[in-house]
């Protein structure tokens, strides 16, 4: 008997099933169960039952008139014999519908019955034991959680189920599995308490409450004094699942267990802020910095010099004596990680992470390195899913480097495409290729074309796109009110030496106009005739990967369902898996190889 994890506040009652529905083997209730078991005990015990399960026992009974009956709440058992037993609902439209086919000469049974079994089909053996997990992953929801308690629970129980079906498609000759564990952090929180209710108008009151509960999560964020809260409240969760999930299976640390992280919506600002240890204090102390630098341009008198001098060197030495307490502290007393555990995967979903780090100030750099916005020491890979029309959605390329806005993002494979293109052989392409000049030879036209076998080109289509930037205007606006210390930060860096540059382009007349369009925008981009881009500049990995749409799909309706549309969606199940999976394939192989 295996222990039964789950992680619901409430016990769960792990119970033996006694009777069960032909076909799909499902236990009927407790409380039906228990009722038949005891007039089956009452009416048939000692007698002989048929050795096994055979062929013959799905077929219906004919002819066979009830030796024995049972009558349920909603429903009535008939016995025909020790082990053919019969389930009949007792609601008016069933009683009609049996009236009808048995006087067309069918049987009771075989018009309305269904076939019941006690005990299961298959013995246990003592190798039936669970798959061992390699890998867990922690599903972390967004905004919202409060309005449905339980819901992340629901999401998670779907995605996993339509994990299985991948990995019993895709994945079934592998000894492991990938385990997806629900992580509800936002019920625990005391945050305001009840504040923001009480001075909550009447009218309208559902839409109210209904926005207090989802939308104001993302207030409570950007706010300084309840920010620390929700980091705290998530950070402990996962430490909290992680140690319980070890304790019940202490082979997962020793065998080399992998943990990955799947957050939706606003739950990925967080974890990336607890994995970075982001802190909008160390922006304000910068600010602080700046603008002392920039009084000491300023003119001023012997005296205001005299005391600034003062107020420097005791700054200085306040630095100095923090700077050895903090040494001091750290060479006495190690600081535990902010996670017990690495992350091999951050899987972004629907994800409004580059917004917030654009108005952090994080700006494109050259390099095509992960490590600009998230450093491979603290993710070993970052990567960023979205719908082409979830309006909550952003792109995390373009804030590495520039040139990618106008490069497509991966489109994730369909779950029943056969044999498809490693995500890793997919060659970048353009959003908008080049056009060649209309003298250009009928060869070279077609050359340009893209390769069936990469990422086709999506066709930027204008229908239904108003609301999607409804949406994106929406969370621009909430994400803005807390960029406070990053926008001031950001004006303070960057606009001050990007405006000179500006106005000296702007004296030069047309020609001035041609060298800004090269020099501030965007910078040319060296792309071969075929339309892709040349290697030397890409990315070292691919980071966004957009849902394909469906052929009948409307934009309109689509912006509307998209964000909440990952759970269940086979796609995603089969990308999330393929990259775990393909992980631990590649360290097998590594280490046999290390053995010969």
């Amino acid at each position: 008997c295996f222990f039964f994890f789950s992680l619901e506040t409430e016990k769960i009652p792990v119970m033996r099933g006694q009777w069960f529905i032909d076909g799909t083997w499902q236990p009927l209730e407790e409380e039906e169960s228990n009722l038949i078991e005891q007039e089956h005990l009452n009416r048939f015990k000692g007698q002989q039952l048929q050795e096994s399960f055979d062929m013959e026992m799905s077929k219906p009974v004919d002819g066979k008139e009830a030796i024995h009956s049972l009558k349920l709440s909603r429903n009535h058992v008939d016995w025909h014999s020790v082990d053919e037993v019969y389930l009949y609902s007792d609601a008016t439209t069933s009683k009609i519908a049996r009236t009808v086919t048995q006087k067309l000469g069918f049987s009771k049974a075989s018009s309305s019955g269904t076939r019941l079994h006690r005990g299961y089909v298959e013995e246990a053996t003592l190798e039936d034991k669970p798959p061992q997990t390699s890998h867990i992953v922690f599903v972390v929801h967004g905004i919202g959680q409060k309005m449905d308690q339980g819901r992340i629970i629901k999401n998670t129980a779907m995605m996993r189920d339509t994990a299985r079906k991948v990995e019993e498609k895709y994945f079934s000759n592998l000894a492991t599995h990938v385990e997806f564990l629900p992580v509800e952090w936002r019920s625990k929180l005391t945050l305001d308490g009840d504040t923001v209710d009480s001075i909550t108008p009447d009218k309208v009151r559902g839409l109210r409450d209904m926005l207090n509960s989802s939308a104001m999560d993302i207030m409570y964020y950007t706010s300084p004094l309840y920010r620390d809260e929700l980091v705290k409240g998530l950070q402990q969760e996962l430490n909290r699942l992680y140690s319980l999930f070890c304790s019940r299976n202490p082979e997962f640390e020793e065998k080399g267990g992998k943990v990955s992280i799947v957050s939706h919506s606003l739950g990925c600002v967080i974890t990336y802020d607890i994995m970075t240890g982001w802190n909008p204090v160390r922006l304000y102390e910068q600010l602080l910095q700046k603008e002392e630098e920039e009084e000491e341009e300023h003119w001023m008198s012997y005296e205001e010099q005299r005391l600034l001098e003062e107020l420097y060197i005791t700054k200085q030495r306040l630095r100095e004596i923090e700077e050895r307490l903090h040494e001091l502290k750290a060479s006495t007393i190690s600081k535990p990680p902010v996670l017990k555990f690495k992350v091999e995967n951050f899987f972004c979903m629907g994800s409004p992470l580059a917004v917030f780090l654009a108005l952090r100030g994080i700006r494109p750099g050259t390099s095509g390195s992960q490590d600009h916005i998230l450093p491979r020491t603290i993710c070993n890979r970052l990567l960023n899913i979205f719908h082409p029309t979830d309006p909550v959605a952003y792109r995390l390329e373009p804030l590495i480097l520039k040139h990618y806005s106008n490069i497509s993002p991966v489109q994730i494979h369909w779950y029943n495409t056969a044999n498809p293109l490693p995500y890793e052989h997919m060659k970048p392409s353009f959003l908008n290729p080049t056009k060649e000049p209309t003298s250009a030879p009928d060869t070279e036209s077609a050359s340009a074309a893209p390769s069936p076998t990469t990422s086709p080109v999506m066709v930027r289509r204008h229908y239904g796109e108003s609301i999607t930037n409804i949406g994106k205007a929406s969370i621009l606006g909430a994400a803005s009110i807390g960029k406070g210390l990053g926008g001031m930060l950001f004006s303070r860096f960057g606009r001050s030496s990007a405006t000179p540059q500006t106005m000296e382009t702007g004296k030069d007349g047309p020609e001035g106009d041609e060298k800004k369009a090269t020099t501030v925008g965007t910078p040319p981009l060296p792309h071969s005739s075929s339309g892709f881009l040349e290697p030397a500049v890409e990315l070292e990995h691919r980071i966004d990967f957009e849902l394909r749409e469906g052929l009948v799909e409307s934009r309109y309706w689509s912006a509307v369902t998209s964000h909440t549309a990952y759970w269940s969606s086979l796609d995603i199940a089969l990308f999330l898996l393929t990259f775990m999976y393909k992980q631990d394939q590649e360290e097998t192989d590594k280490s046999n190889l290390d053995t010969i």
